[in-house]
C-alpha cells in the first residue's frame, strides 16, 4: 500500500469515528462481547423506566374524577405515547398507531377517527411534498444546490452557517414546514454522504428542521396556524394584522433565533475538530440545465406562485402540491415515474402523522387540552397580576410548552389563541401583542419528533440521523434560549414598534 492510499484509509476511519475499532481489527484482537446476563439486565433496566412512568401516569390521570372519562382516556393515551417515544426504541409510528387503537378500544375515541385522519389535507400535502423532493433529487437540482452551498464553505462549520442562511428565506416562499423540509432533504443527503461522519450527520439532521421551524415566525405564511390566528384576532378583537406588519415583528426575531440555534447545535453536538473538518465533495463543472431540471424548476416555481396566491384562486396548499406531484410523474412529460415517486414517500411517516392527528384531535374534542390550559392559567397566577414582566414570562412559557400536549400546530392555534385573547382582554392587554407573542412560542416545537412534521421527516430518513434523546437535549437548551430571546426582543424592540402589552 502506497503512502497516499494509507493516508486516505486513515482519513476515512477518522471520518467514521471508528479509529479504535480498526486498530483492534488490524491487531487481530477480538472485540469484547456482551455477556448474556448483562444483556438481560440491560433489557430489564430499559423496561423498568417506561413501565414505572406508565404506572405513575395511569394513577395521576385515570383515578381522579374531576375530568370526564373521555378526557382522562385521551390524556392517558397521549401520555403513554410520549413515554414510549422518549424511553424506548420502538418505532414511533407503531407506538402512535398502538396508542390510538388502545384509545378506541377503551372508548375514548370513535373508530371512524382513525380512518378519517388519513383524509386530512396534511397527509396529502406530505405525500405530494415527498414526491416533489424525489423529483428534485433525481433530476440533479439538489446536487446543484448542494454544490452552491459547499463551494462557498471552507469547513463543516461554514456549511452549517450557509445552510442556515439559505433555509431562513424559504419561509417566505414555501408556506409549509413539511414542504420546506421536503425541498431540502435531497441537499441533506448529498452533504451527509460527503461528510461520512455519524455525528456530523446527526447535527445536520437537527439543524435543518430546527431552522425551518425557528424561522417560521418571520412571515405570515410561514405556517397555516398564523392565518388561523389572525382570523381569530379579527373575529374576537376586531383587529387586522397585515403581511407587512407581521414581517416587521417577525423577521428580526426569526433571523437572530435561527443563527443562535445554529451556534448552539454546532457547540452541543460537534467538537472543534469536526467543526473545522473539510468536506470532500467532488466538484462538478457547471453545465446547462437539462430538460428534466428545467421542467422540475418550472413546476416548483408555479407551485410556489399558487401557494402564495391561495386567496385568489381558492386552491389549497395540499391540492396544489398533489397537482404538482401528478405533473412531475405524468407519462412522457414527467421527470420521474409514478412508481419512483411513490418510493420517495415515507409511508411510515404518513401512518405516524395520521395516528398523531387522532391523538391530538382526541385531546381537543374531549376538552382535555382546554383543561390543561385552564390549569396552567390557575397555577401561574397570571389572571390576578399587574406585572407586565410576569405576564410576558407566563404567556411565553405557556406558548413555548404547548407543543408538548398539543402536537398539531393548527390545534395549538385553535385552542390557545382564543383563550389567550380573552385573558388579555380581561387584563386590558394589547391583543396584537398577545397574539404575536403567543405565536412566537407556539412556533417553537422542538421537544419531541412528533411535535413537528419537519422533525419527523428528518428522523425517518434512511440511515442514522438523530434520536429522540438528541432532540430532548437540544430542546433543554433552546427552550431557555427562546424564552430569554423573547424577553430581550420585547424590551429592546417589540414594545417600541407597537407590541407593548
Amino acid at each position: 500500500m502506497n503512502k497516499a492510499a494509507a493516508t486516505q484509509k486513515a482519513g476515512s476511519k477518522e471520518r467514521l469515528g471508528t479509529t479504535s475499532i480498526w486498530s483492534r481489527i488490524e491487531s487481530k484482537r477480538p472485540l469484547p462481547k456482551t455477556h448474556p446476563r448483562q444483556r438481560r439486565f440491560r433489557w430489564v433496566v430499559d423496561a423498568v423506566l417506561p413501565l414505572a412512568l406508565t404506572l405513575i401516569a395511569g394513577i395521576a390521570i385515570l383515578l381522579p374524577s374531576s375530568l370526564p372519562t373521555e378526557a382522562r382516556l385521551s390524556l392517558f393515551a397521549f401520555a403513554l405515547a410520549v413515554i414510549l417515544w422518549s424511553t424506548t426504541s420502538l418505532n414511533a409510528a407503531y407506538v402512535a398507531l398502538a396508542t390510538v387503537v388502545l384509545l378506541i378500544l377503551s372508548g375514548g375515541s370513535e373508530q371512524e377517527a382513525l380512518f378519517e385522519a388519513l383524509e386530512s389535507d396534511v397527509i396529502w400535502l406530505m405525500i405530494g411534498a415527498f414526491i416533489l423532493g424525489g423529483a428534485v433529487q433525481q433530476t440533479g437540482l439538489a446536487a446543484r444546490l448542494t454544490q452552491l452551498v459547499v463551494s462557498r464553505a471552507r469547513n463543516v462549520s461554514s456549511v452549517f452557517w450557509l445552510l442556515t442562511t439559505i433555509l431562513i428565506p424559504l419561509s417566505f416562499v414555501i408556506p409549509s414546514t413539511s414542504g420546506r423540509a421536503a425541498v431540502v432533504i435531497p441537499v441533506f443527503r448529498s452533504i451527509a454522504n460527503a461528510a461520512g461522519d455519524r455525528r456530523i450527520t446527526r447535527a445536520m439532521a437537527l439543524l435543518m428542521p430546527t431552522i425551518i421551524l425557528v424561522a417560521t415566525i418571520s412571515t405570515l405564511i410561514g405556517a397555516g396556524s398564523h392565518l388561523i390566528a389572525i382570523d381569530l384576532l379579527d373575529e374576537i378583537a376586531d383587529v387586522k394584522l397585515s403581511y407587512a406588519q407581521w414581517a416587521l415583528y417577525g423577521v428580526p426575531f426569526g433571523v437572530v433565533a435561527s443563527y443562535i440555534s445554529c451556534w448552539v447545535i454546532l457547540r452541543l453536538f460537534l467538537d472543534k475538530n469536526r467543526r473545522q473538518r473539510q468536506l470532500q465533495i467532488p466538484y462538478q463543472q457547471k453545465k446547462p440545465f437539462s430538460t428534466a431540471e428545467r421542467t422540475t424548476l418550472l413546476v416548483v416555481l408555479i407551485m410556489v406562485g399558487l401557494w402564495l396566491t391561495e386567496s385568489w384562486h381558492g386552491l389549497e396548499i395540499a391540492t396544489v402540491t398533489v397537482i404538482g406531484a401528478l405533473v412531475l410523474t405524468a407519462p412522457r412529460i414527467g421527470v420521474i415515474s409514478w412508481k419512483d415517486g411513490l418510493k420517495a414517500v415515507s409511508w411510515n411517516l404518513i401512518v405516524f402523522v395520521g395516528a398523531a392527528l387522532v391523538l391530538g384531535e382526541a385531546l381537543i374534542e374531549s376538552d382535555a387540552a382546554q383543561w390543561i390550559i385552564n390549569q396552567l392559567f390557575a397555577a401561574s397566577g397570571i389572571a390576578g397580576t399587574e406585572s407586565r414582566l410576569l405576564i410576558l414570562l407566563v404567556l411565553s412559557l405557556i406558548a413555548l410548552t404547548s407543543h408538548i400536549y398539543m402536537t398539531s400546530h393548527t390545534a395549538r392555534a385553535v385552542a390557545l389563541v382564543p383563550a389567550l385573547l380573552y385573558l388579555g382582554n380581561s387584563l386590558q392587554l394589547n391583543p396584537v401583542a398577545v397574539l404575536f407573542l403567543s405565536n412566537v412560542g407556539m412556533d417553537y416545537c422542538l421537544t419531541f419528533p412528533v411535535s413537528s412534521k419537519a422533525l419527523l421527516m428528518f428522523q425517518e430518513l434512511e440511515g442514522e440521523t438523530y434520536k429522540p434523546a438528541d432532540l430532548l437535549r437540544l430542546s433543554s437548551v433552546l427552550l431557555l434560549v427562546h424564552l430569554a430571546l423573547i424577553v430581550v426582543f420585547y424590551y429592546g424592540y417589540w414594545q417600541w414598534i407597537g407590541l407593548r402589552l
